[in-house]
């Protein structure tokens, strides 16, 4: 069976970049949140990228209408009991995760597919106390979803073969390019990057170079699109410290300890661009 119907719990900023790439590849998407008032941005954020879309030629005004109307947004769990695949797109919380997951699992039939777009958080650690830890998956995509091309695919200990290799093919029918990650924290991209991230923090805290050189220096001399303070303002402030916490507490490794500045940052409310201030100043 090909798999064209799917719900997405979470319409923030990956929540809603990932319904839009379903969208475009003509699958039919329910979008679910507690807020109406979030789910209500995303959809207009969703028509606004269309439309640009539309003004750039990559698609028709009719394409774009299609893949509207193919959206239905909702602040009912149950919305979710015909759909085939599930992904869960809330917070960075363990206990938020696992609680949504065990909801969805009280509502769907035993064989649905969930997956959860988790940036660092343990596939295995998810899954368990689930009903059927076998059709629980990682399905981490990158911001913005609907320009970035990698997908990690990450097997927890229990998911079974089936699973992954039904997301793969998924991945590949949505023009992703899927890779497939053994369970660990922060997968490959984030291992790699928030500690470099979280390095590039303390060169900065220990005055050794402006941030704007620091950024400059690895644009430049190792030709990264983006500098790692800029970078981290992109993620989230909040999202780069959760991130590091996990390691820190996962791998029991003190070279993952965050950085001093991230934590003042963060509980100052500097969280970068969605707060109008990180390491830098956006209007």
């Amino acid at each position: 069976m090909k798999i064209k119907n799917i719900s997405i719990i979470g319409a923030g900023t990956m929540g809603c970049g990932i319904s839009q790439v379903f969208l475009q590849n003509n699958y039919k998407v329910n979008l679910i949140d507690i807020s109406k008032n979030i789910l209500k941005k995303s959809k207009d954020k969703i028509a606004s990228s269309l439309s640009k879309l539309v003004y750039k030629e990559k698609i028709t005004e009719g394409e774009k209408l299609k893949y509207l109307s193919n959206i239905k947004t909702s602040t009912e769990l149950n919305l979710v009991k015909d759909s085939h695949l599930i992904i869960e797109a809330v917070g960075e919380n363990l206990d938020l995760k696992r609680g949504l997951i065990k909801k969805i699992e009280d509502i769907v039939s035993i064989d649905v597919t969930i997956a959860s777009n988790t940036s660092s958080i343990s596939i295995t650690k998810l899954a368990s106390g689930a009903k059927n830890p076998k059709r629980i998956i990682g399905l981490h995509f990158f911001n913005p979803a609907p320009v970035l091309n990698l997908v990690e695919v990450v097997k927890g200990k229990n998911t079974s073969d089936k699973t992954v290799s039904l997301i793969i093919d998924i991945v590949k029918d949505i023009g992703k390019e899927p890779i497939v990650v053994k369970d660990s924290p922060g997968f490959i991209v984030n291992r790699l990057l928030i500690p470099m991230i979280n390095e590039a923090v303390l060169i900065y805290s220990e005055n050794i170079s402006s941030k704007e050189d620091i950024d400059k220096a690895m644009r430049l001399g190792a030709n990264h699109k983006m500098g790692p303070l800029g970078l981290a303002d992109f993620i989230g402030l909040d999202i780069c410290l959760s991130i590091m916490e996990t390691f820190y507490k996962d791998l029991d490794n003190p070279k993952y300890k965050p950085a001093p500045l991230l934590k003042e940052m963060v509980l100052s409310g500097k969280l970068g661009r969605k707060s109008k201030q990180g390491f830098y100043k956006y209007r």
